[in-house]
């Protein structure tokens, strides 16, 4: 019983040294083939997750720039005026605004035209381009130091203007690779797809490709 068995053994041991037969091989290139196409859609998911990852943010920091400009105009520009004066006059423009948020006015009223009443930014360009600002608050001159022409913390009026900027860059759309947004004035729907010119209430993304959630890019 012990002779048959050990030569069975020594059998199996002759076969694997001389290596694997054509079976064995080509059930170990099938199941490596079903590994690697199974990892192939994981892959790409994962990329266009990333991507819309980037989308999402960058809709989301376009969108903050606009409503914090916005922000910026509450008190802003009266009715025919090229710069804002003093945003605290209870005659001039709206009362200083509660949000804390925003410490500025913004000061150069050329910017808007008679049809922009809701004071958004009349393009994306100015955001990355900045607009003339001034502070919120009295406007008050305080005198000079007692050394030197050294100014006051109370001298809040700056002699230069002040620019200030919204956004770095404008950001790029990651399934167009331009910033070709979609932009959406105040005064339309979210169903129009020509902008209308007047200003920028909402922007979206040019591409029509469908996201793993199944929606439209263009409609987030």
């Amino acid at each position: 019983m012990v002779r048959p068995l050990i030569k069975s053994i020594r059998m199996i041991d002759a076969r694997r040294a001389n290596g694997y037969s054509l079976l064995e091989l080509i059930i170990t290139l099938t199941v490596l083939s079903i590994l690697v196409l199974g990892t192939i859609p994981l892959a790409q998911n994962a990329v266009q997750r990333q991507r819309e990852s980037r989308l999402r943010e960058s809709l989301r920091m376009i969108r903050n720039a606009i409503d914090e400009f916005k922000r910026d105009t509450i008190g802003a520009c009266p009715t025919g005026s090229v710069t804002t004066g003093n945003p605290t006059r209870p005659n001039v423009g709206a009362a200083v605004p509660a949000d804390p948020r925003s410490r500025v006015v913004i000061d150069d009223c050329t910017i808007f035209d008679a049809e922009n009443l809701d004071r958004y930014p009349p393009n994306l360009e100015v955001l990355v381009e900045g607009v003339k600002v001034r502070q919120r608050g009295l406007n008050v001159q305080g005198g000079r130091g007692i050394s030197g022409d050294s100014p006051q913390a109370t001298e809040v009026n700056a002699t230069e203007d002040v620019i200030k900027v919204y956004l770095r860059e404008l950001p790029v759309d990651p399934f167009t690779g331009k910033p070709d947004w979609k932009l959406r004035s105040s005064y339309q729907t979210k169903d129009d797809d020509t902008w209308d010119d007047i200003n920028v209430f909402d922007v979206r993304s040019a591409s029509d490709e469908i996201s793993l959630s199944g929606d439209k890019y263009s409609d987030w």
